[in-house]
């Protein structure tokens, strides 16, 4: 036999090393594809037969997907279950159908379960039922601030001084989604995507709560546009002091009403994607929402998780545009993350942003989210102290806002309650205390102090908000008119420090 080459030599050591060589790369491969027979997950332990999941992984895996799924729909579809609830609890006292507005005569009291309500402000709201009595006339009187919100609680259109009316009132006619009538002549006209709306107005008191309130009952009307030659009278509810709730519910029920609300609405009143993740977990426009007892258990966890979940989204946010101060360690926050109304931008509907607003707050329009020198309003968010921890109710706090507080109307700061995200309840008639209030006492140089406690320190009562021992709180910094110190941020309120 004749020697081998050396190049033969070569060519065969390079063959025998390429061929070692596929053969880990192709293991390596296959590792990465394929699972184990036995996985350790968060869910539990997942079995497997080459790949192949048993029975009993199948349903853990199943539940899982289930789960996630209900999870998302609960945080996605907030808005809608926050409004629903609304609506819910107005007609709980009365307020069943458009032309019952409910309205605070007496101003929002703690016993009204409302989402970050204010106490400043004269409200009166209505849920507009365009399903049932077809298109509606909207007589507005002068100098209202209110805007139209849909269904799922998305911005419409606004009313009043920043409407098309601009402050002067007027007719409006606001036509359902299915209308193809007649449109007459003489009225702003609004199409509405939804059946389902929220009317929201706000009344100016700076002359008086009285007046502010006789505006509005004696000139607010809304009727179907068929009986605009007769129409019925509009009533009036006021709901200052009455105890119900507003709230969105943490259990199945919150799955149960938006199925109500989704075989009512237009099957295009949300996108395929949504509507996909409402399907999956059986809400589906024109079939019966039937979960078994698996799927219900499901439900009912999902609901306590999306709870969880907005809360953890609400007190440690990990997006950018939240912290009104980033540059520094303050705690201050906006709720609308990055000033932005529609939780979009560049195509991309922001996940975290959209629970943060709809899981702490009501009524959405540009307005709220838009400062301009010394005319409407802006809000800055406490629901931590200097340190970054939970405001203790048993403790004692204080807030510093420089002299010169730039403001062109007033300024008034509000507890809440964190587990209602309503006015928090104690022996005070109204948790709140601003610019307004005729106890409040400036310093020497004309700046604030305020301070939260379960006892107002001695000489300190006028400018004292009262907390509960064994309970948290948060704060909301509303500012009247803001002037240019606050919208460029030379001007700031201090970090709320813990005294004792």
């Amino acid at each position: 036999m004749r020697p081998l080459s050396m190049l033969r030599i070569a060519a065969l050591f390079t063959l025998t090393y390429s061929t070692i060589v596929t053969a880990e790369v192709s293991q390596q491969i296959l590792e990465s594809i394929s699972i184990p027979n036995k996985v350790q997950t968060s869910i539990g332990t997942l079995e497997f037969f080459d790949g192949v999941p048993n029975d009993t992984t199948i349903n853990k895996l199943y539940d899982n997907l289930d789960r996630m799924r209900a999870v998302e729909v609960y945080l996605n579809n907030h808005g809608a279950g926050s409004l629903n609830a609304m609506r819910k609890g107005n007609a709980s006292i009365g307020a069943d159908a458009s032309n019952k507005v409910t309205i605070t005569e007496q101003l929002l009291k703690p016993e009204s379960l409302y989402l970050t309500g204010n106490t400043s402000t004269l409200y009166a709201l209505t849920y507009l039922d365009l399903k049932s009595e077809g298109a509606l006339v909207v007589e507005l009187p002068p100098g209202m601030l209110g805007f139209l919100d849909d269904a799922w609680f998305r911005f419409i259109d606004n009313l009043g001084v920043i409407g098309p009316d601009k402050g002067k009132g007027g007719k409006y006619l606001l036509l359902p989604p299915d209308y193809n009538g007649v449109v007459p002549k003489g009225y702003f006209i609004v199409k509405l995507p939804t059946y389902n709306n929220l009317m929201f107005l706000r009344g100016s008191i700076a002359h008086g709560l009285a007046p502010a309130v006789k505006n509005i009952k004696s000139k607010l009307k809304i009727y179907p546009l068929t009986k605009a030659d007769n129409p019925p009278a509009t009533e009036f509810i006021n709901f200052s002091g009455n105890s119900y709730s507003t709230i969105v519910t943490r259990d199945i029920s919150f799955f149960e009403d938006l199925n109500e609300l989704v075989q009512i609405e237009p099957i295009d009143a949300i996108g395929a994607e949504m509507r996909g993740q409402l399907a999956a977990i059986g809400i589906v426009k024109g079939k019966p929402f039937k979960p078994d007892a698996r799927m219900k258990k499901l439900l009912n966890e999902a609901a306590t998780l999306g709870n969880a979940t907005a809360r953890a989204i609400t007190y440690q946010p990990r997006i950018g545009g939240v912290f009104i101060y980033p540059d520094t360690n303050s705690a201050w926050t906006t709720a609308y993350a990055n000033k932005n109304t529609s939780f979009e931008a560049n195509g991309t509907i922001n996940q975290d942003a959209r629970p943060l607003f709809y899981f702490n707050a009501t009524g959405v329009t540009p307005a709220m989210a838009t400062s301009h020198p010394g005319a409407g309003s802006d809000y800055a968010l406490a629901y931590l102290d200097a340190n970054k921890k939970a405001f203790d109710g048993s403790k004692t706090y204080k807030l510093h806002l420089p002299p010169n507080v730039p403001i062109n109307n007033f300024w008034a700061i509000t507890l809440y309650d964190t587990q209602t995200r309503s006015l928090l309840q104690t022996n005070q008639p109204f948790p709140t205390v601003g610019s307004q209030n005729k106890g409040i006492k400036k310093n020497a140089d004309g700046s604030y102090d305020i301070y939260f406690a379960p006892k107002a320190p001695k000489g300190k009562e006028g400018n004292w908000l009262q907390t509960i021992p064994g309970k948290s709180w948060f704060t909301i910094l509303r500012m009247y008119g803001p002037l240019q110190p606050w919208i460029d941020k030379t001007w700031r309120p201090s970090e709320i420090e813990l005294l004792k």
